[in-house]
């Protein structure tokens, strides 16, 4: 990481994974617990280098396995602690039983994938096949998680503060869905002002649920996903369900890129979005009144904004590096009413902008 100051505000070269690892501890948390994986193990390298437990008293730990660490963040934010862990993709899988309880007893986290090509072991080259995974539940029952898509080392920088702030929002885990492209790629990232943990008696006070300790005014709170009780259990379901309608009505954000007189549309998110910006600026030099909508919460997801460009497009891409995933919410949102088309590459092969807009000609020219 290379420092530098510019008009007094720090600005530091760094690996969207490193800038992860720091925002963490310049955003007040308390704990890291998580597992070394291709191609996000820097999250983990970068906190061991700036030993933070010295400087912030962050506690960071490697903990023996996925499923471990996913457990302990269940304890910490049971405390309601700021608590986060890393991954990349198989080991996001092995925490899918974890990330289901923490939905289930509604306790705040954070959770950052790393895509990695699969399924299986698949490849340590970057890919957004996980989309399915992150956005429709992953694990078992009917829950969500808020979905975050950065494009950009800084936004994983920002999203580390705007993930817990919609974490502890909503008393629900948190997803950064970046991939190994972001995650491993160099930019200027600009450091926000500091932010300390807080402290014991903030959190009493912003989280009276938290297992902070027994008072003589008060019963004792009790954190659990487990509902024996039928009706109880439905109650809660319900209660899952208008918090997640909640955040379709609060917490939706996109960026619209040249989308206003557009006749077609691209809809891309992470590095891929990054390629498609570069393929409007060349359909537009063509003549082509092409747009890119590009999500920036995966759930909740952004079908108004679409819904609403709808009667003005002809057409519709969804380009992903996987087989084909977001474009069915995007074909849902449309309902049949323009053509959705798709165009996606597999196996860590990242198109060019080139290549991207051949295929969008190919296919409005069927």
């Amino acid at each position: 990481m290379v420092k530098q100051k510019i008009n007094m505000a720090e600005y530091i070269l760094m690996k969207g994974n490193e800038a992860i690892a720091i925002s963490a501890i310049r955003n007040g948390c308390d704990g890291y617990f998580g597992y070394p994986i291709t191609p996000q193990s820097e999250v983990m390298e970068t906190l061991m280098a700036e030993e933070p437990w010295d400087s912030t008293g962050m506690v960071v730990l490697q903990a023996e396995s996925e499923t471990s660490s996913i457990n302990m963040l269940y304890g910490g934010a049971s405390c309601g602690k700021r608590v986060m862990t890393s991954s990349s993709s198989p080991g996001i899988s092995l925490m899918a039983e974890g990330l289901s309880y923490l939905a289930g007893a509604e306790l705040p986290c954070l959770v950052v994938n790393v895509v990695r090509g699969g399924p299986g072991l698949g490849t340590i080259q970057p890919g957004q096949g996980d989309y399915f995974q992150a956005c429709k539940g992953g694990g078992h029952g009917d829950y969500k998680m808020i979905v975050l898509a950065p494009n950009s080392a800084q936004e994983m920088y920002d999203f580390v503060d705007l993930g817990f702030e919609l974490a502890f929002k909503y008393r629900n885990p948190a997803l950064i869905l970046s991939d190994g492209v972001i995650g491993q790629m160099m930019e200027k990232v600009e450091l926000r002002p500091m932010k300390p943990r807080w402290t014991e008696e903030e959190i009493i006070k912003m989280s009276p649920w938290a297992t902070t300790g027994k008072t003589p005014d008060r019963k004792q709170n009790v954190l659990t996903s487990l509902a024996l009780d039928a009706a109880v259990h439905e109650a809660l379901n319900h209660r899952l369900i208008e918090k997640y309608k909640q955040m379709e009505e609060e917490d939706v954000r996109f960026e619209n890129y040249l989308c206003e007189d557009a006749d077609h549309m691209i809809v891309a998110y992470g590095s891929m979005a990054r390629v498609c910006e570069n393929t409007v600026d060349l359909a537009r030099k063509e003549g082509i009144k092409l747009g890119l909508l590009r999500p920036i919460t995966l759930f909740p997801y952004p079908t108004k904004e679409i819904q609403r460009l709808v009667p003005q497009l002809k057409t519709i891409m969804s380009v992903e590096l996987s087989a084909g995933q977001m474009v069915e919410d995007i074909r849902l949102a449309v309902n049949g009413k323009i053509p959705v088309n798709f165009y996606g590459r597999l196996g860590g092969i990242v198109p060019s902008p080139e290549e991207v807009l051949e295929a969008f000609k190919k296919e409005i020219n069927k």
